[in-house]
């Protein structure tokens, strides 16, 4: 266990271009910085940046991107190969930086990944920091809204620590890493990480299928879940909330099932506030008439899934790599996912690689999976 500082570690609090200067010339000179971000998804309906944390071995800082709007010198710092940089599962953090200021970091260790491939049983930080580094986190605000306004001091404690330990952390995970030879493995992983990249979500007006319980619903019920889900959106962007904030998918699965057409009948409606009524009430009630007033030809069905064909033969190669992955899981104490998924065994099956060369070909073969894998899953594609 790595011995970590007790108590609370004085942080900065960066709210302006000149201090973020400063703060990027001191730790630019270190070897190692961690980060990590927080976002406000659960609270508002554009999700976007609202704090960036930041520690190097000596200091601890928090950024607000609400004042310091160009964080161009932090990218730089992010990009510098000389400069490692930490994150605790950086896949989403990478892609909502590169989105919002288009940063992309390099030299990455993501200690996450690095759990994983150690086969650690808990790979949240939290259970990792309290088992390598002895510091308990207390979770109190993990679904805080960092949007707010002045943030508290608890706040902006709690965020602190999400970067203040994982230094600490890192060492511990590389030097487990490297004493059980699979400190390639990780640098493999973490080479892949450098090319995520923002890709915004394919919305095609279906997002209404998605709600847990569409399915029961008639088409007719479809059909003004449909009008309901979207009414909700566009007042959820208008006040920028969350859109379950603002009427919960319950509340939208049991209008649709009634189809209520009348002021009176909202009131008291179980999820929906009496304000919306009062205020958007009317739009509401609107929605649910055009549901209702829909053609029977254009009525919208849940899709059902397209039938799979059938083959034996690949199914079969999949079975037999299953049993291979499973019996390395079990000799390297690695979850079978962790060591290949299952989209990778499928990808191997359908390659029908005769050679290593063909196997190390298929784009989603690690090299290190190859190593582990490839000899035995060569032979069982062969037998």
């Amino acid at each position: 266990m790595v011995t970590a500082p007790k108590g609370p570690t004085p942080h900065r609090y960066v709210s302006t271009a000149a201090e973020l200067e400063a703060l990027v010339q001191r730790v630019g000179k270190e070897p190692l910085v961690a980060v990590d971000t927080e976002a406000a998804s659960f609270h508002r309906f554009v999700d976007r940046i609202y704090l960036i944390q930041l520690s190097s071995r000596r200091e601890t800082a928090i950024i607000d991107p609400l004042t310091v709007t160009d964080v161009s010198t932090l990218g730089a710092l992010l990009a510098d190969p000389k400069v490692e940089v930490v994150f605790h599962d950086a896949d989403y953090d990478l892609r909502i930086l590169d989105r919002d200021y288009g940063v992309r970091a390099r030299c990455l260790f993501d200690t996450r990944i690095a759990s994983q491939l150690l086969g650690e049983p808990a790979i949240g930080l939290a259970a990792l920091l309290e088992k390598h580094v002895g510091v308990t986190l207390d979770k109190k605000y993990q679904r805080a809204d960092w949007s707010r306004r002045p943030l508290p001091p608890e706040m902006l404690d709690y965020a602190a620590t999400d970067t203040r330990y994982l230094p600490a952390l890192r060492d511990t995970l590389r030097a487990a890493l490297e004493a059980n030879g699979r400190l390639a493995w990780a640098e493999e992983e973490f080479v892949r990480l450098e090319k995520l990249r923002w890709s915004p979500p394919q919305t095609n007006g279906d997002s209404y299928l998605r709600v847990k319980g569409a399915r029961l619903l008639s088409r007719r019920g479809l059909a003004l879940l449909r009008e309901l889900v979207h009414w909700r959106d566009e007042v959820a962007a208008e006040l920028d909330r969350a859109s379950f904030r603002v009427v919960s998918n319950e509340a939208l699965l049991d209008l649709a099932g009634a189809g209520p057409r009348t002021p009176e009948a909202l009131k008291d409606w179980k999820g929906i506030s009496p304000r919306i009524v009062e205020q958007r009430g009317d739009a509401l009630l609107g929605a649910i008439e055009r549901g209702l007033a829909m053609p029977e030809k254009e009525l919208p069905r849940f899709p059902r899934g397209e039938p799979r064909a059938s083959d034996p033969k690949f199914e079969g190669r999949v079975e037999r790599l299953k049993t291979v992955r499973s019996a390395a899981a079990e000799r390297l104490k690695l979850d079978p996912g962790v060591l290949c998924p299952k989209g990778t065994l499928e990808a191997v099956a359908r390659a029908m690689p005769k050679a290593a060369g063909a196997l190390r070909s298929i784009p989603e073969m690690r090299k290190w999976q190859a190593e582990v894998l490839g000899e035995d899953f060569l032979k069982a594609l062969a037998s």
